[in-house]
């Protein structure tokens, strides 16, 4: 039954997650509330290490899900699962590609949906900024996490002052994490 209940988890993603692995957030959000397979500081983490890692973040997160919820298995369950609404979606695109290439309502129809894929984004992007830069159960003086905002400071600034390739920041703020966590 867990197997089925993870097809079906991250099918539903792969099919409404419009916009790419950011996308996934919200869902997978809902899924660390609903079922025991993963925790939101869980969820915070591999987005850390998907972001630093290849492949998107709503296969990752599946992949890691379904791992913890039945093995192996599982894992190999929910990443098909996450992937599969693509594929289909692609075959039936790619097979009517050329009747609605230049169809005025199927440009207006995705002008619509980027709005609600930015919203869904900033929404992910904002419970990421919660758990990581602030810690809503302390008292006022504790609220901020000052090593965090501290080091998001920090990053921002060299990011902005010598923009060089993300890769660099990333690598860098690895280092520093496993630092500061030991």
């Amino acid at each position: 039954m867990v197997l089925f209940t993870l097809f079906f988890e991250f099918f539903k993603i792969g099919l409404f997650s419009v916009g790419g692995g950011l996308a996934t957030l919200p869902f997978l959000y809902d899924l660390a509330d609903k079922y025991t397979w993963f925790t939101r500081t869980e969820l915070v983490n591999m987005i850390a290490i998907s972001e630093s890692t290849p492949g998107p973040i709503g296969v990752n997160m599946a992949t890691y899900a379904g791992y913890n919820a039945a093995g192996i298995l599982g894992g190999v369950v929910a990443t098909m699962g996450i992937v599969v609404p693509a594929l289909i979606v692609i075959i039936s695109i790619a097979k009517v590609l050329t009747k609605f290439k230049n169809n005025k309502y199927v440009d207006a129809a995705f002008y619509g949906i980027r709005p609600a894929v930015a919203a869904l984004i900033l929404a992910s992007a904002w419970d990421v900024i919660q758990s990581t830069l602030f810690r809503v159960d302390k008292t006022m003086m504790e609220f901020f996490n000052w090593p965090a905002l501290i080091f998001f400071a920090i990053l921002y600034y060299l990011l902005v002052k010598y923009q060089k390739h993300p890769i660099l920041y990333i690598a860098l703020a690895a280092v520093v994490g496993m630092f500061i966590s030991f």
